[in-house]
């Protein structure tokens, strides 16, 4: 068996030098599961990879080429003009680098979140196409069925996670229309499981021929009130498992096809994109039930915790920059301000500057910090920041107190010390950077508006707290100027 395993491929490569290509849709077949297990062991590396920043880039790399082997032997196999492939890898990549050159920092979540519906859009319409053809067996019935599903839900939820994200989509939890969309996705489910047995209820009754269509648009409606009640600070963990439902829908649509790389990348996806979830929920000290299903307290309830609660410090670029340049060690917190005012690359001149003048500087990285996964990461990447450089809040919450200066950057709930000191906070519990306990905490922020959570932040109004009001780019810029001076 070990020497015909060997000797196939290469009986099939002398096959196809002796004969017409095309003709030879069996040895084809061969060469493209060799190519499949190939692109299964890409894949499987390039998400390895991406668990750490100095090897995530080269992880993207490699699972490309491992989409790119996948797709263009698939394309083969099916006999499709080459013309055609090459035609169609032009005009996505040309797409695709048109959409990556030009969208902003502060837009890469919801290009995240589209990404994450178009796989299941793709999926969805995988499964409808199965759908028609003819002596499904049971199995493959239910398939269909769950892919459409799970596509759907994900398609139409990765929309108006997009919607929340670009702030274009204002609706929440409590209006009239969410609640018609959630009551909408409850009903699904009696759907889905109605869908799945109509071959053993149709024997009984009679069939009902459009009963697919209407479980295909309830579907899509489903999926809207899926994400619709969940708030725009849980957005990172939404992603994520949307993310991971894209993973698991492309499974099932990989054992429809009887396709053996799409189902590898589908588990892949599905299982890394779940873990990563599970990370983010306890990350905020939260069940991923709560997060899809309560969410955080309405805004009556947390009315009381908005107010201001003393009067705040505010400081100027210049005093900042003294405090600055005495300082020992120095904790720069980024937050989604950040990514607003484009602030990464001037955070890395300064800190830069900082170290040169004999400071230690650290950057405290929480994991729902920003509005994706990993976001801050991706920032402090881009402005060449050393990995090296980058902390979680467990290595910097026990030596807080040492710490002369710690350097907020447009972060709110995630510094916020409400989640420690008042059991009656909506985010009472979730687990913070620990920054009101340093000597100094700087809060750059344009004003005192709060988080995504609503909540005012106590840090704010704390006796060792200076708030320095504006662009954070500007501000930071300011202090560079002083430095250099």
């Amino acid at each position: 068996m070990f020497l015909e395993a060997i000797w196939l491929p290469i009986e099939c490569l002398a096959c196809l030098r002796r004969s017409n290509f095309m003709d030879s849709i069996t040895n084809v077949s061969a060469i493209q599961n060799i190519v499949y297990i190939a692109s299964s062991i890409l894949f499987i590396f390039g998400i390895k990879m991406l668990g750490k920043e100095a090897t995530a880039v080269r992880g993207n790399y490699l699972s490309a080429i491992a989409m790119f082997l996948a797709v263009g032997i698939t394309c083969l196999n099916l006999g499709i003009d080459i013309k055609i492939i090459i035609s169609g890898i032009l005009l996505g990549g040309f797409i695709g680098s048109l959409i990556a050159i030009k969208v902003k920092m502060t837009a890469i979540p919801e290009m995240v979140a589209l990404f994450n519906g178009f796989g299941g859009l793709a999926t969805f319409l995988i499964a409808w196409s199965q759908f028609n053809s003819p002596n499904n067996s049971f199995f493959q019935h239910v398939l269909i069925m769950l892919t459409v599903y799970i596509g759907g839900i994900t398609f139409a939820g990765s929309l108006v996670a997009y919607g929340k994200l670009s702030e274009i989509l204002k609706l929440g939890k409590g209006s009239w229309i969410t609640n018609i969309l959630i009551s909408f996705f409850y009903l699904s489910f009696p759907a889905l499981l109605y869908v799945i047995c109509e071959p053993f209820i149709s024997q009984f009754i009679p069939q009902f021929s459009s009963y697919f269509f209407i479980f295909l648009g309830l579907t899509l409606i489903a999926g809207l009130g899926f994400v619709m009640p969940i708030g725009g600070g849980d957005m990172p963990v939404v992603i994520s498992l949307l993310n991971s439902f894209s993973g698991i829908a492309a499974a099932f649509a990989g054992l429809l096809l009887l396709n053996n790389v799409l189902i590898v990348a589908g588990s892949l996806v599905g299982a890394s994109g779940l873990i990563l979830t599970i990370i983010m929920a306890k990350a905020m000290n939260r069940t991923i039930g709560n997060i899809l299903f309560v969410g955080y307290a309405s805004t009556s309830s947390s009315s009381s915790f908005s107010e201001e609660q003393g009067e705040v410090k505010p400081i100027s670029a210049d005093d900042a920059y003294l405090i600055l340049e005495n300082a020992s060690s120095v904790l720069v917190v980024p937050g989604y301000g950040m990514a607003v005012a484009q602030a990464q690359h001037v955070v890395r001149e300064m800190g830069e500057l900082l170290e040169a003048n004999g400071t230690e500087v650290k950057y405290g990285i929480h994991p729902v910090a920003g509005r994706m996964p990993g976001h801050m990461n991706v920032l402090l990447a881009e402005a060449n920041v050393s990995y090296d450089l980058l902390a979680e809040p467990d290595d910097v919450n026990p030596s807080m107190d040492s710490i002369d200066v710690a350097m907020v950057i447009g972060a709110n709930d995630v510094v916020n010390p409400s989640a420690t000191e008042e059991e009656g906070s909506p985010i009472y519990g979730m687990p913070i950077i620990e920054t009101h306990k340093a000597k100094t905490v700087f809060v750059l922020k344009r004003s005192m508006s709060s988080g995504f959570a609503g909540v005012q932040n106590p840090l704010f109004f704390k006796e060792n707290t200076r708030m320095l009001f504006g662009d954070a780019k500007e501000s930071i810029s300011q202090i560079v100027s002083e430095f250099k001076d």
